[in-house]
């Protein structure tokens, strides 16, 4: 598999990859489909330096991507990140999430990060299992914030803290 840098070519199988996860209710809180349109701003908000988006191809298609987001606009908080992880339905459950979480924690100090978080429902026990094996560790548990077709979810905050480079 190759990590690289997201081009904007590859939104199309980016949105596609995130609107697959919108009916099982597990991964966003989003309740519709998105639009490549839509994304773009998301996307142009990332670069390859700051804030970089992440795809791991395999024979030329996308089989996960990672992003790198703002955590709190802040200056305080510029050294930390939220990421997010998305894997194509024909890639679940082959180490792409761990490939592209073991990437972000060996190349986020390089970017000038000292802490990631991520954002995960607390019924989604297989990410919350993925983050708990990368060295995540729960930071924060709100519970019932989400309304996902009538049924309260709780959102689990997990973090880990980067080495320095120093």
């Amino acid at each position: 598999m190759i990590l690289r840098d997201a081009a904007e070519a590859d939104l199309p199988a980016i949105v596609e990859i995130y609107n697959a996860t919108i009916p099982t209710r597990m991964v966003t809180a989003e309740l519709e489909p998105v639009s490549v349109t839509e994304r773009l701003p998301w996307y142009r908000e990332h670069s390859p330096n700051d804030y970089p988006i992440w795809v791991l191809e395999e024979a030329e298609q996308v089989a996960g991507w990672l992003s790198f987001s703002r955590f709190i606009t802040r200056y305080a908080y510029r050294g930390t990140a939220e990421i997010s992880v998305y894997v194509h339905e024909d890639f679940r459950r082959h180490g792409v999430a761990a490939e592209l979480l073991d990437a972000a924690m060996a190349r986020g100090p390089e970017l000038g990060f000292t802490a990631f978080v991520g954002l995960i429902f607390g019924h989604n026990e297989p990410s919350l299992r993925l983050f708990t094996r990368c060295g995540f560790e729960k930071w924060g548990h709100l519970p019932r914030i989400a309304r996902l077709d009538g049924v309260e979810r709780d959102l689990v905050i997990v973090g880990r803290h980067l080495p320095s480079l120093a």
